[in-house]
């Protein structure tokens, strides 16, 4: 999908083609990469990046091609059909688990690591008898990936408060459908993020464990990574691409009103329910210590077989 875009053949051209704005302003000798991504909260500092200039500062045009999750954005940076993409630490760790050659070049986003104040949480419905990450023992509770970083954080949850996390029973379920699910009785709690954290929280439930957080205060939950291939092949273009994310997720982090304002631009969230969400942080450096700890709950839950070696996880 790399490719150098065609210089255009005369000033009167480039003329024109600058006035139309969008994607083709200052669209001559860019480098064109495609970058996969699902359309959540998470990635709105990849959308600011295109959209203030960050990327064509660095010499990049930049397609976002929306993605169902790293069951899509992983084999598709490893095809080649995708330049980067964004996927959570766990999924990369598996997929390096699994000998695909892929490096983080970017952090993504992080928890706030404030306990009750994340943007991902258990919530169970507002009568129930769990009050406690410890009362989940047992539980069944809903995931929107099986073995990931959702069960894997829940289970440490309840680790860390004093349950067994040995009998939970978790259901895989999409994000949406979990307000209703827990409404019906079909669950016993469901591990939410936004914006679905605040729906359900509207509705009634009440979160009783910030699971991201429990794992670690300053985790690095998603990153933006590509092959080694590419790497080797053209270092100056992750070089230029990490240094305008980087520029965007500061940006991003001194700016929650931006964030709020992009997440209107590619996703069908309601403008006021966008005002109540809790934002995650954007640092622009991920924290390897917190890829190391998400590594040892993984061996413990069974997911890989040994402690992974998270340095060469990120370039």
């Amino acid at each position: 999908m790399l490719r150098r875009t065609l210089a255009m053949t005369s000033v009167l051209a480039l003329a024109a083609t600058s006035a139309c704005s969008g994607d083709e302003s200052g669209g001559d000798d860019l480098t064109s990469i495609t970058v996969g991504a699902i359309p959540i909260v998470d990635v709105a500092p990849l959308h600011l990046a295109k959209e203030q200039g960050f990327f064509e500062d660095h010499g990049l045009k930049v397609e976002i091609k929306n993605t169902s999750g790293g069951a899509e954005a992983i084999p598709g940076v490893n095809s080649g059909s995708f330049d980067f993409a964004f996927g959570n630490i766990t999924s990369l760790i598996i997929a390096r688990e699994k000998g695909l050659p892929l490096k983080v070049v970017s952090n993504g986003v992080t928890s706030t690591g404030k306990e009750g104040a994340d943007f991902g949480g258990v919530v169970v419905p507002e009568d129930s008898s769990i009050s406690s990450a410890r009362d989940l023992a047992g539980a069944k509770i809903a995931v929107n990936n099986l073995e990931n970083i959702g069960d894997t954080t829940v289970r440490n949850s309840i680790r860390e408060d004093g349950g067994d996390p040995s009998n939970v029973e978790f259901v895989e379920m999409p994000f949406p459908d979990m307000p209703a699910a827990l409404e019906q009785g079909e669950l016993d709690a469901a591990w939410v993020v936004e914006p679905f954290r605040t729906t359900a929280l509207d509705d009634g439930t009440e979160e009783v464990a910030s699971n991201f957080v429990d794992a670690d205060p300053s985790l690095s939950i998603a990153s933006y990574f590509t092959r080694e291939e590419l790497i080797d092949d053209n270092p100056e273009l992750i070089e230029s691409f990490t240094a305008a994310m980087h520029e965007s997720l500061s940006y991003a982090d001194s700016r929650p009103e931006e964030v709020r304002r992009i997440l209107t631009t590619y996703t069908d969230m309601d403008e006021t329910l966008i005002e109540e969400i809790q934002l995650p942080a954007f640092p622009t450096e991920g924290d390897r210590d917190s890829a190391q700890r998400i590594g040892e709950l993984m061996v413990k839950d069974g997911l890989i077989d040994s402690k992974p070696d998270t340095d060469e996880l990120f370039l």
